[in-house]
C-alpha cells in the first residue's frame, strides 16, 4: 500500500514501512520485556541485549528458512543465492531463529530461560502484530480472492493489483493485539504465558491461514498450519505441566 517511507537524501537509499514496523516492532517488545523484568527484579538491560540476540536470530532464521524452502520447491538452485536475494522472509523461520538464538543469550547471560520466555510473551504478540502492519504496507502476505465488503485491491506495484483479496495480514493484527492485552493482564496469574502465546499464536495462525493462498501439503493444511498446530499443542502441554508443577522457570 505504501512500501516505500521516504529516499535517504543524496544516497537514495529507500526508507521501506516494513523496516520502519520492525524496528517499531522491536522497540515495543524491549519496552514491554524491560518493564516485565523491572518487576521480577531483573536487570533490565538484559531486555536489550537478549532482544538483540533474538532479532539477529530472527533476521537469519527467516531468511535461512526461505532460502531452504525455496530451493526444496525448486524455486531456487542455490540456498545461498536465495539467502541473500532482497526478498522472502518467513515468520515461523524467524521464530525458531530468535528461539535459538534467545535461549543462547539466556545460557551465556546466565538467565534462566522460562524467565525470559514468559517476560516477553507479550512483546512478542505487539512485534509481530506491528510486523503485520508492515506486510499489510508493503502490500505482502495477502489471502485469496474475495468479495467481501472488506476485501482489498492492492495499488499498482503490489500484487494483486486489479483482484480484492482478504486482508490476511490484518486479520492477524486484529487477533494479536487482543491476545497481547490478555497475556499482559495475565503475566502474574498464568502458570507458563509463553505456553498461552504459543497457543494462541498457533491457533490463529491455523484458522487465518485458511483465507491464504499458500499451497497445502498434507491432509488439506499449509506448513503454515502444520507449524501452527504443533506449537497449539507444544504450548498447552506446557502449560499443562507448568499447572500441575512439573515444569517451573528453572528450565
Amino acid at each position: 500500500m505504501y512500501p516505500i517511507l521516504f529516499h535517504v537524501p543524496y544516497f537514495g537509499i529507500p526508507i521501506t514501512t516494513f523496516g520502519v514496523m520492525m524496528v517499531l516492532g522491536f522497540l515495543a517488545a524491549y519496552w514491554l520485556t524491560a518493564r516485565r523484568m523491572s518487576e521480577l527484579g531483573l536487570d533490565t538491560e538484559l531486555a536489550s541485549s537478549l532482544l538483540l540476540w533474538c532479532m539477529v536470530g530472527g533476521v537469519v532464521g527467516s531468511k535461512l528458512y526461505y532460502a531452504v524452502d525455496t530451493v526444496i520447491r525448486g524455486e531456487n538452485a542455490s540456498v545461498l543465492a536465495a539467502f541473500f536475494s532482497r526478498g522472502g522472509m518467513t515468520w515461523y523461520g524467524g521464530f525458531f531463529g530468535g528461539l535459538a538464538c534467545g535461549i543462547a543469550g539466556c545460557r551465556v547471560n546466565g538467565l534462566r530461560v522460562l524467565t525470559f520466555a514468559n517476560a516477553v510473551a507479550p512483546g512478542l504478540a505487539v512485534g509481530q502484530a506491528l510486523g503485520r502492519v508492515g506486510c499489510f504496507l508493503v502490500g505482502d502476505d495477502y489471502g485469496r480472492p474475495t468479495d467481501v465488503a472488506w476485501g482489498l485491491a492492492f495499488p499498482e506495484g503490489s500484487p494483486p493489483v486489479d483482484v480484492p483479496v482478504h486482508p490476511t495480514m490484518l486479520y492477524e493484527v486484529a487477533w494479536l493485539v487482543p491476545i497481547a492485552w490478555l497475556l499482559w493482564r495475565r503475566r502474574d496469574a498464568s502458570p507458563l504465558l509463553i505456553g498461552e502465546y504459543l497457543m494462541a499464536n498457533g491457533a490463529g495462525r491455523a484458522v487465518i491461514e485458511h483465507w491464504r493462498v499458500n499451497e497445502r501439503v498434507a491432509l488439506g493444511l499449509s506448513e503454515a498450519q502444520w507449524i501452527g498446530v504443533a506449537l497449539v499443542v507444544v504450548g498447552a502441554a506446557g502449560w499443562a505441566l507448568a499447572r500441575a508443577g512439573k515444569v517451573s522457570e528453572a528450565a
